[in-house]
């Protein structure tokens, strides 16, 4: 008899302790990088590691570090009312985990504010909270983590609802409609988010000093400040004093280090631009520029490996790109592009269109396109990121739901 409690007891001790280790096995992960390459599609990986084998002398077998992540899988994107996407609302499926109609933010078809994840990790969990972009701040795709808007046009008040995530660090080209509108002119949001706790910075200098005062911070790039920002699709290289992906996201990781939890969300902005305009070198450019980033975070990872999860994907696929015909890619007329105009950008319309047939690559679109997107992940709680998933299970993935 006595035996037999002894065995009860111990049998209920390490039914606990059992439960006890699946409850924190699906706990979030303490570091957590989530990578959107807007407009990315499995196609632009293609191309861009076509580009790299064409640079290594092979005809293939080049590879992104995105692409050597041990889990793959795709995720669906449709909107609430369209087969093809837009950036806010796949951005808020992704961020949010509902469905929204396109052009609307953060609400769901309702109306109602969504949470994103990030909002989740930093009020439930405590995390420290990255959003990080190499276009505007307040775009669709980061916007999505902060914002809540009806219309992904309404600039400047998404601007103004930063210092109600309270999020320590932004990152991005700088901000539209900094200043309102020519219709309804406001103060420069610089005051006003000054004003609200954060230091706003231009340029890698500024950065810098403000990474050391450990201030949380609104970046922007120097050519941008109190201006609109353009030129999305000028990828690859970066006026003197201005960050790169990768180096807005070293600054978010000298800003956090590692003793506290952190997320972030970072967008491969300049994909989605290069694929509207149908360009194919500052396409590969900016998958380039993103997989450079993703390394960032991938060195954290090799040395906090049973901690760190990063998750790389996509809001919606841009342009159709198609990689040749039987004949193989002729690169070096990309490259002769890149380097004798301007990074491909003073190409008029139909010269732009006759680069790319004599190239042998093909677009099917100006826009968007309803494929699925690619979802690369490696390290803790990967494994939920393989197979066919939708754009709205990302959320509660990373948060072990």
């Amino acid at each position: 008899m006595k035996s037999s409690r002894i065995l009860s007891v111990i049998s209920a001790i390490f039914a606990t302790l059992i439960i006890s280790g699946c409850a924190n096995s699906d706990a979030p992960a303490k570091y957590v990088f989530l990578f959107i390459g807007d407009g990315m599609g499995t196609s632009h990986v293609d191309v861009t590691e076509s580009y790299l084998s064409y640079k290594a002398g092979v005809l293939g077998g080049e590879q992104l570090l995105m692409t050597t992540f041990p889990v793959f899988g795709t995720a669906t994107n449709y909107s609430a009312n369209s087969r093809v996407t837009d950036s806010s609302a796949a951005g808020t499926a992704i961020a949010c985990g509902e469905k929204t109609n396109n052009s609307w933010l953060g609400v769901d078809p309702n109306e109602v504010p969504l949470e994103s994840v990030a909002s989740v990790l930093k009020k439930e969990y405590d995390y420290k909270v990255a959003v990080i972009s190499n276009v505007p701040v307040n775009h669709a795709t980061p916007a999505s983590f902060y914002g809540h808007n009806r219309s992904r046009h309404a600039n400047y008040e998404i601007l103004k609802e930063i210092p109600e995530s309270g999020f320590e660090y932004f990152a991005g080209a700088g901000m539209m409609s900094f200043a309102g509108s020519r219709w309804k002119p406001e103060r420069n949001i610089s005051e006003y988010l000054e004003e609200n706790g954060y230091n706003v910075v231009w340029g890698k200098e500024e950065l810098a000093e403000a990474i050391a005062n450990n201030d949380k911070i609104v970046f922007g790039q120097i050519y941008n400040k109190d201006v609109e920002p353009k030129n999305y699709d000028n990828t690859g290289v970066k006026p003197e004093g201005d960050a790169n992906l990768a180096e807005m996201v070293q600054g978010a990781l000298d800003l956090f280090g590692d003793k506290d939890p952190f997320f972030m969300a970072i967008e491969g902005g300049e994909i989605d631009w290069a694929g509207h305009s149908n360009k194919v070198m500052p396409t590969v450019m900016g998958v380039i520029d993103m997989d450079n980033a993703i390394r960032k975070a991938y060195d954290f990872y090799l040395a906090h490996p049973d901690e760190t999860l990063i998750i790389v994907t996509a809001d919606h696929e841009t342009g159709g790109i198609a990689l040749g015909d039987k004949y193989n890619v002729k690169w070096e007329v990309f490259e002769q592009s890149w380097n004798e105009n301007g990074q491909s950008n003073n190409l008029s319309g139909e010269e732009n269109a006759a680069l790319n047939k004599a190239g042998l690559i093909g677009w099917t679109t100006g826009d968007h396109t309803g494929g699925a997107v690619p979802v690369y992940a490696v390290g803790k709680g990967a494994e939920k990121f393989g197979g066919r998933i939708d754009n709205t299970d990302i959320k509660n993935k990373i948060l072990g739901r």
